[in-house]
């Protein structure tokens, strides 16, 4: 995996009171990246000296924040640190409301819900609502799911660049869970430019035999967005075509999910 070169522009700030505090403020820069980045490229973004940049690499390295390419040249986030994430979305204080608008989905299309985000090259779960129905499919919060047959997973693909997509795919091989998993590329990549066009993905028995998932991403006012939500059930209760008459509730679903999310984000106050 290489790096991409940084395009010349004003410095980051990587600012704190406290030798702590500037590892964290360097945290934020390194947590901002969808690559591994070299030192390098980092120094030349943060404008901070080499040796200073390198030991504070070296220190979050050892602490298991940041790892290591196998060259040895690049770094990228570590285990920890993204196991951090991973619980920071699982708890957050906005958890309570999200699981109400899981629940009144559920009500509404009467099958289970659930809400996802991207955590490396897999899908992990951050809520779910069971439906009521005997025969369902059971995935906790917390379980996780391969990005490239999870409706969910082809969603967050979806909102990648080639190259992004290129590199995460790199160290996920496509592996086939059911004879209807794809697992060629170029079959990934055709799916990929039409759930761009259609905003949503199914997940037609890809995963696990019998069951079929529909998801759309929750849109973010800042950009990106790594949330989705699904409705998931067997086929012999939701067939694709079914699906589809889903989505408008899905749709509303995401929209309240959306605005959760931005009315959880912290305020920027100026300064004086």
């Amino acid at each position: 995996m290489q790096s991409v070169p940084t395009l010349k522009s004003d410095p980051v700030e990587v600012n704190g009171d406290t030798p702590t505090m500037r590892l964290f403020a360097l945290l934020e820069v390194i947590a901002s990246k969808d690559q591994f980045f070299s030192l390098q490229g980092l120094t030349e973004e943060t404008r901070i000296p080499k040796p200073t940049l390198h030991r504070m690499l070296q220190q979050l390295e050892s602490a298991g924040l940041l790892e290591r390419s196998v060259d040895g040249r690049f770094y990228g986030t570590g285990v920890r640190l993204r196991k951090l994430a991973e619980n920071l979305l699982l708890n957050d204080i906005s958890h309570g409301a999200r699981h109400a608008v899981l629940r009144h989905l559920v009500a509404e299309v009467g099958e289970s819900c659930n809400l996802t985000a991207l955590s490396g090259s897999e899908v992990v779960y951050l809520d779910r609502v069971e439906t009521a129905a005997p025969l369902r499919f059971y995935l906790h919060p917390g379980s996780r799911v391969p990005v490239h047959c999870s409706a969910s997973g082809k969603v967050f693909l979806s909102e990648m660049t080639p190259s992004q997509r290129q590199r995460l795919l790199a160290h996920a091989p496509l592996e086939a869970y059911t004879a209807k998993t794809l697992t060629h590329i170029d079959q990934l990549e055709q799916e990929i430019r039409q759930i761009k066009r259609q905003g949503f993905a199914l997940d037609n028995e890809e995963f696990l035999p019998g069951l079929l998932c529909v998801a759309t991403l929750v849109p973010s006012a800042s950009g990106r967005s790594n949330l989705c939500v699904a409705v998931q059930a067997p086929i012999m209760r939701l067939t694709a075509d079914k699906a589809l008459h889903l989505l408008p509730a899905l749709q509303r679903a995401a929209e309240a999910l959306s605005r959760i999310e931005t009315d959880a984000a912290p305020t920027t106050q100026a300064s004086a």
